[in-house]
């Protein structure tokens, strides 16, 4: 049972966020249109400049996770007793730690974006772009996405759990690292630049389901389509996460995951029953077939003989997208996942993930597919012509009991929002607090706090009518920096694991495994050294700091 730190409130920090906040939210509403063109040049820039090496270290973090995971490091376990939560409360709450409620939205209009402007250079508007738009949509939500969390979310539940070093933020995994003290300089700035990473990262999930929500609320309830109604939707929505964050991850955020995750996998089969059932069933399978055989190319296709729209629009920017969650998500891991093996931590995020969002993305797009070929509804015009909501809109009333589908997706999204805007609150706030130890959290008063602020930007940008690729802007633009954190934060994690376990044989690693299991709350030094020299190893492992 966790319990609420006394320790204090990083007011440094929060004031200074605060400010920053504020000025680019003025900046947005003052100045809408100067704003967008900017965003569109430092968009062109910076995914120029950085998007090869981003798809190359993406493609590093899946072979790291691979390694680990079938290597004798595998089994460390992170901290001792037994799991807090059950398995499926534990990968039913990271994810949703981890993906947006902009998801729904996704898994019905992705395709499209994809079939009017394709991969691989491949032609719009064909045969070959609309098989492989599906595919496209698995790659990005698939194992190399999980894999950036997996790698981050083990680097700081190592340095938490194994090592036992305080502070669950950044700036103290930096500190364990490289020595620079979390309250100095170079810690200031690491914790605002995750601040400012989970603000980017927010940006286009809530504007995105801001927008597709008051859309669906217009056709249920003839509600007008407005700014005044997404500013009503989304304080709405900020009550019932701030509510849950208030009362703290057991009552509240385990049971929101359950609802979400739930709720969306059986909305997800409904369709896929009452829909082209055959057909949603063998294009998933297809696009999976295509993604697996076509995957390194996906991975490192750069386009130097083209211009690399589409993968510095998409591939690069959905990579920095995941990274920009990744802050989030690897504290909101480490603070789940004690008791638990790194294998564990990463097959769960990598198949518990993938898989979930392949057969999410597989039904509703797959149905959506179908009413495009079958002349039903031209999803890819509509989304030129009056945009996705429309189409989302459209697409759910088709189905039988329309308006029911249309109202039960509407209230998926507001708890997925809900659930997902709580975690990140929890990773916020606790960043903001020094010094938080193993079993505590940040205080509640202070979740609240974040919970409120974090809507800001986000309906600054829907008051500026910014676009999609504005809002992809904000996400390129906070990730590049914390790439450079990131790294750090993995080499680490590499550094401790050789320090503490490389001479150490795996079986005595599965043995100090089951009796960390068997600590009810107490802790066991990182490295047994003692056991290494009574089994004859010559070398001694030195324990962790």
């Amino acid at each position: 049972m966790s319990q609420v730190s006394n320790s204090s409130k990083d007011r440094f920090l929060i004031s200074v966020s605060l400010v920053l906040i504020l000025l680019t939210v003025f900046g947005l509403a003052a100045y809408p249109t100067e704003a967008s063109a900017v965003a569109e040049r430092l968009f062109d820039l910076s995914t120029r400049s950085f998007g090869t090496a981003v798809q190359v270290f993406v493609v590093g973090c899946l072979i790291a996770v691979t390694y680990i995971a079938f290597s004798k490091y595998g089994n460390i376990r992170l901290g001792s007793g037994k799991p807090e939560y059950s398995t499926v409360s534990w990968v039913f709450m990271f994810i949703c730690a981890g993906m947006g409620s902009s998801t729904m939205y996704w898994g019905v209009m992705e395709w499209a974006y994809y079939y009017n402007s394709p991969g691989l250079n491949i032609a719009p508007g064909t045969r070959e772009a609309l098989e492989y738009s599906i595919s496209y949509s698995f790659f990005h939500w698939g194992f190399s996405a999980w894999a950036i969390y997996a790698l981050a979310s083990l680097a700081m539940a190592y340095h938490f759990h194994v090592r036992k070093n305080k502070g669950l933020s950044l700036a103290s995994v930096i500190e364990a690292v490289t020595g620079f003290k979390a309250n100095g300089p170079v810690g200031r700035v690491v914790d605002l630049i995750f601040l400012f990473t989970m603000f980017g990262a927010l940006t286009v999930s809530l504007a995105l389901t801001a927008s597709t929500l008051t859309k669906g609320l217009s056709g249920l309830t003839g509600l007008p389509d407005t700014f005044t109604t997404q500013l009503i939707v989304i304080v709405a929505v900020s009550v019932i996460f701030s509510l849950s964050s208030y009362i703290g991850i057991d009552k509240g955020m385990q049971r929101l995951s359950h609802m979400v995750c739930w709720g969306a996998l059986l909305f997800a089969a409904v369709v896929l029953f009452v829909g082209p059932t055959l057909f949603s069933i063998n294009n998933t399978a297809n696009g999976i077939g295509l993604m697996l055989q076509n995957y390194i190319r996906m991975s490192l296709f750069t386009d130097p003989a083209g211009n690399g729209e589409f993968t510095r629009g998409w591939t690069v920017f959905y990579w920095l997208w995941w990274v920009s969650y990744t802050p989030g998500v690897a504290m909101f891991v480490t603070r789940v996942s004690r008791g638990r093996k790194m294998k564990e931590v990463i097959w769960a995020l990598l198949l518990g993930g993938s898989v979930g969002c392949w057969f999410f993305f597989g039904a509703l797009e797959s149905y959506s597919m179908h009413a495009f070929m079958t002349g039903v509804i031209d999803v890819p015009r509509i989304l030129k012509e009056q945009g996705g909501e429309t189409a989302v809109e459209m697409l759910l009333t088709a189905l039988p009991f329309g308006k029911g589908f249309l109202a039960a997706y509407l209230f998926i999204m507001v708890v997925f929002l809900a659930s997902h805007m709580d975690a990140v609150a929890y990773a916020v706030a606790a960043t903001s607090t020094k010094n938080l130890r193993e079993g505590e959290d940040p205080s509640p008063t202070l979740r609240l706090f974040w919970c409120v602020m974090l809507t800001l930007v986000p309906l600054a940008m829907l008051f500026a009518k910014a676009s999609l690729s504005t809002m992809k802007t904000a996400v390129v633009l906070t990730a590049i920096p914390f790439m450079a954190i990131l790294l750090v934060k993995i080499y680490g994690f590499f550094k401790w694991m050789a320090q503490d376990y490389s001479a150490m044989p795996a079986h005595i690693i599965e043995e100090q495994a089951v009796r960390l299991a068997k600590e009810e709350g107490g802790e066991l030094p990182a490295v047994d050294t003692v056991e290494i020299a009574a089994r004859g190893q010559a070398k001694e492992v030195p324990a962790g700091s």
